[in-house]
């Protein structure tokens, strides 16, 4: 379940690049200065026209690191392909699923193993409203 889309503000959003590489292990000794600037809409954003904001409501998709609270980035201009993390609109409801679409199949898989895949069925109304391109998480 989510919110309704909010539209990407263009205004350049900026911030300071670190020349060096961050260690996911132990901690290495850096220089502590900037090399260059980077423009968050410029480094997210492939299509601001068709990019959407959207607030995730649920826990469907936790295993895929997606959870209640998150703000997604979603491109409508993306075409959906088989096991793209999509946002659809299923019979009038937004929801974000995993599109299983393969030898005429269709299902939306929830990234959390007590949600069952849904097969899509002929009278349901699906539209595949866009293709999730970053999760926005707040770590703290």
């Amino acid at each position: 379940m989510l919110n309704k889309p909010i539209k990407i503000n263009s205004k350049p959003l900026v911030l300071d690049a670190c020349s060096w590489t961050v260690a996911a292990g132990f901690p290495s000794p850096a220089a502590d200065y900037t090399q260059q600037r980077i423009d968050l809409n410029n480094h997210l954003i492939r299509n601001k026209d068709a990019t959407y904001l959207f607030r995730v409501k649920g826990d469907s998709m936790i295993d895929a690191g997606i959870y209640e609270n998150d703000i997604l980035l979603v491109d409508r201009s993306i075409n959906p392909k088989h096991n793209h993390i999509i946002l659809a609109q299923l019979n009038n409801e937004f929801t974000v699923k995993k599109l299983y679409r393969k030898g005429g199949v269709i299902k939306l898989i929830a990234e959390n193993s007590i949600y069952p895949p849904q097969l899509i069925k002929k009278e349901d109304d699906l539209i595949a409203w866009g293709v999730v391109t970053y999760n926005l998480h707040k770590l703290c």
